[in-house]
Order: structure tokens, then sequence, then C-alpha cells
């Protein structure tokens, strides 16, 4: 059987969070608060990160994924669980399901990161791929739920995930119990209207944002039409919180307790997730860098101190590299530039000396001399360069025009 309709209706209160406390003892890690200096430099006040990104399997999920499946009746236990999930909730229904001896069965979306589908199946999860969004999952899980009798774990639709995640909220009044504003990321809502839920009731002036990812913000025009709206094509790299429609459970909640929603690009999303490494010292996955993209986009807009919840680290390699790039490329600290010279033995020497006399990094180099747009003793080569920002690279450029080569961009 999927859950009950009754109880997934039902509101979430403190006491609802602090009986969740009390389950995840033992189970759930007290995660990490960690101050950051530059950031609080930018705010003028101090901001802090919660380090959910060090939770076990990488992310806050663990903790509503237990709650939810410990609450369940013996014959539902006995009949299993399946969720649907991009990775981080697949990886705590895994890990809960396995630590309270229960089978589970986890769909995935197609593009899924290989190491979140790796590690799901490593805590001990059958895994089914289908879809290519977090939706389409959705209703494939719940369609083998309705066919098999197992219990459907929602990622974030149900009082009981909610009341899981909002002990995150208790942890952080706890850890900094002068916190002014606590900035968070949404994708269906469970985190952010879990926190709310802990947070306002007993600290009611307390300000929390809730961030989302311009391309797939759901929650702001749900908002403003006062019920969940669904968005045709959710598109961002934070997959984590790519969701095209908002939980009604969480909705409701978010839309009475958190006091703002703001919207992040995708450079501000890079940005973040390059601030977390090199600064902080911090693996972070985009969504989880939300909160810290809001925070670069508009210091002036927060009041401290700060807490950003970094929601999870469990980031794709590849992904990571292409993200750190384009992050470096936007402040100006990579270089990308194709040029013309003569092919003649040595030119190559000679063009790599004149960005030595410059101080430019080469990382990549593409020597290309066969293309009907070259000239019979032309080459076209291709350079990615790592340099010290905009100004650097605009010496960079005009090192070699004076030097006599044809840039083509």
């Amino acid at each position: 059987m999927s859950y009950r309709p009754a109880d997934s209706l039902r509101s979430v209160t403190l006491d609802d969070v602090r009986g969740a406390q009390k389950m995840l003892s033992g189970v759930a890690r007290t995660t990490a608060m960690e101050g950051s200096r530059h950031l609080s430099q930018l705010v003028g006040a101090p901001v802090h990160f919660k380090c959910e990104n060090l939770q076990r399997t990488g992310s806050f999920k663990l903790r509503g994924a237990y709650v939810r499946i410990a609450g369940l009746l013996p014959e539902e236990r006995a009949a299993g669980v399946v969720a649907a999930s991009a990775g981080n909730h697949a990886q705590g229904v895994a890990l809960a399901s396995a630590l309270l001896g229960v089978r589970s069965t986890v769909f995935m979306p197609q593009g899924a990161p290989l190491p979140k589908i790796s590690a799901t199946r490593e805590y001990g999860a059958e895994v089914r791929l289908h879809g290519q969004v977090v939706d389409e999952t959705l209703a494939a899980a719940q369609e083998y739920a309705a066919g098999t009798g197992a219990v459907f774990i929602h990622p974030f639709d149900h009082p009981d995930i909610i009341a899981g995640q909002g002990t995150v909220g208790l942890e952080i009044l706890e850890q900094c119990p002068e916190v002014r504003t606590i900035v968070v990321g949404i994708g269906g809502g469970g985190l952010a209207a879990g926190i709310a839920v802990a947070v306002k009731a007993l600290r009611p002036d307390v300000r929390i944002v809730g961030v989302q990812a311009e391309g797939a913000a759901a929650y702001p025009p749900s908002l403003a039409a006062g019920r969940p709206m669904s968005i045709r094509t959710p598109a961002t790299m934070a997959d984590g919180i790519k969701v095209g429609r908002p939980g009604d459970v969480p909705f409701a909640l978010v839309g009475d307790l958190v006091d703002e929603v703001r919207t992040v690009t995708e450079d501000e999303l890079a940005a973040a997730l390059l601030l977390c490494l090199e600064r902080a010292k911090l693996v972070v996955e985009p969504a989880g860098a939300s909160p810290v993209a809001a925070l670069l986009s508009a210091p002036g807009a927060f009041e401290g101190p700060v807490v950003a919840v970094l929601s999870g680290g469990n980031v794709d390699p590849v992904l990571m590299e292409r993200v750190l790039r384009h992050g470096m490329a936007a402040q100006g600290r990579y270089l990308a530039v194709r040029l013309r010279l003569t092919d003649r033995p040595g030119a190559l020497a000679t063009l790599l000396g004149s960005l030595s006399v410059v101080d430019a990094n080469v990382l990549d180099v593409s020597h290309l001399r066969t293309d009907p747009r070259l000239g019979l003793t032309e080459a076209e080569v291709e350079l990615h360069l790592e340099t010290k920002g905009p100004e650097h690279c605009a010496e960079v450029r005009r090192t070699l025009r004076d030097a006599g080569y044809t840039v083509i961009d």
C-alpha cells in the first residue's frame, strides 16, 4: 500500500520535529557549523555553513527517510518500500531501509549521476532507471507501489519526511542561538518547510529565505497563485532542487512560514560551488550551494548572523569539473581563445613563449591544420588558459594581438 491519505494531509508541528529528533539519535549525525570569513565580509555580519553535505549518505535526506520508514506499521514494512529520486533521497531511503531491515526499490531518472546510482545500490536498494526528470520518475514509482503493495516514500510530500528534515532547524538553533536569517535551498520544499516549522515555533523573529534555481523555480508562481503550480521543463544543473511542482504538504507550510523565496542563476550556482571548494574546503553539490549563491548575488539583503544550509555534497565529478571551469571563467580566471598562426616549425613554441611572458598558465592546446577555412600555410590553435582575473584576460588578448596573431575569439 502507499501512504495513508489522511495521514499525508496532516500538518507538522514542533512536537513532531522533536519526536523525529529523538528517533534519529544515533542514526543521523549532528552536522558541523562552520564559519565563512569571506561571506561574513561580504554580508557585513557573521555567516555560518550548516554542513549537511557531511551527513551520512552525503545529504540531509537520511533524516526524513528514516523517520518515515521507522513509522510504518509492521505489515507495511513487510511489503517493502519504493522511492523516486535524482540521488540524495534515493540514498537516504536505501540506508534507512537497510538500518531498519526493510526491502527497498528506488526509481531514478535516466540521467542521474553515476556516483549516486552506485551509492544507492551499495546501500542495498534495487535501482530502476526511468524518465528524464524527477516528476516522471515519481509517477513510475507510484505506479510500482500501486501494483506491488510497496509503500511509496515520497521525497518531500509527507509530514514524517518534513518532521525529519526539520531536525536540521533544531540543530541550527542549538549551534547558533543568535541566528537572524536562515537561507536554504528549495526543490519540493520538504527541508525548508521542516526547518521553518521548528525555527518559527521557537524563534519567530528569525527570517527564513528559500532559494530556487532560476530554471526550476516552481515556488514563486505557485505562491503567487496560492496553490502548487507545475513548470513544464525544469532546467538546472542543481538536480537536487530540480522539481517541477511543489509538494502539497510543504507548500502550505512554506507559504505560511517562509519569509521569502529567491532565485539564482546557473552562473551564480557555479560561483558558489567554487567558493565552497576553494574558501571553505567543502565539496558541495550545486543544489547544496544554492544558499551561498543567493548570498553572493545580494549580500546586502540578509541580516546576520546568517546560517546557509549546505544541503548535500553528492556531486558528479564530471559535473564538478565543468562547473569549476565555468565558475573560473565567470571570474576571469579561465580563458579559452582561438587564434591563427603561420604553420611553420617553431610557430607553436613561439606562441607559447609569448604567453609565458604574461604569466598565463596553459592548461590545454588543440592544433588544427586541415580545415577549408584555413589557408595553405595557416594553422588554427585553441588554447585553454588559467588566468588571474578579467584584467589579466584582457592583457593576454592584447599581448597576442600585439605579437601579430589573429585572435578569433
